[in-house]
């Protein structure tokens, strides 16, 4: 926001009702100029592109453009509008995918007036606001999810004899007791597990046994 001047904001929602709410809050402070309202992300696509506004507060589900597409839209033509998704339920994807868009503002539609409003504040000047309650959980469980998809990809590269000493392990056996099982050295299993560790890019076996080996499983395995 320019000094003397309100910070010119674009509102999307398709719900009428969430949409008339934030167009009274806007229009009741002196600091905001509401320069257009939206029912849907493909006329808030056109209108930013029309008005260019410091910030664009757009819901994460919409008809047509959801606000994560909009966002995706605006950094691919590097438009300047710093955005703002509200949403009720964002899936894990869709926060991860705005953040690493660059999203300079994600709150939960059952936050306070007073919380968007200072949202507004914050990211007008160039910072961001990402809900806590929402962010650090979705990119916490998309990471898990990631880590979890490389490794059933990765455990399909074991051997038979691999896979049988890693369940092992993930049991809480020592190479000795593992050796002693299977019929082989001790040599023989730190080779082993060397090479299981090398094709699951892990680098100890704390890593290895912390893989849940009974969901990574996809078909049978001859042991």
């Amino acid at each position: 926001m320019s000094a003397g001047h309100p910070t010119r904001v674009l509102v999307a929602d398709d719900h009428p009702i969430v949409r008339s709410g934030l167009e009274a809050l806007l229009r009741g402070s002196s600091e905001f100029e509401l320069v257009a309202s939206c029912p849907n992300g493909d006329l808030a696509l056109v209108m930013i592109r029309q008005t260019l506004p410091e910030v664009a507060v757009l819901d994460v589900q919409m008809p047509g453009l959801t606000g994560v597409q909009v966002l995706a839209a605006l950094k691919e033509e590097t438009l300047n509008t710093r955005v703002i998704l509200l949403t009720a339920s964002a899936s894990d994807e869709q926060v991860v995918t705005a953040v690493k868009l660059g999203v300079s503002g994600i709150l939960l539609k059952e936050a306070a007036a007073d919380d968007l409003l200072e949202c507004i504040r914050s990211v007008s000047v160039g910072l961001q606001w990402l809900d806590d309650e929402l962010v650090p959980g979705a990119l916490e469980r998309y990471r898990q999810e990631q880590n979890r998809s490389r490794a059933t990809n990765d455990f399909e590269t074991l051997t038979p004899r691999e896979l049988q000493i890693s369940e092992l392990v993930a049991r809480g056996l020592s190479n000795k007791e593992i050796a002693r099982q299977i019929g082989v050295s001790d040599g023989t299993v730190k080779i082993h597990l060397s090479n299981i560790y090398q094709k699951l890019n892990i680098t100890n076996r704390t890593a290895l046994a912390s893989l849940n080996w009974s969901s990574l499983k996809a078909g049978d395995h001859d042991m």
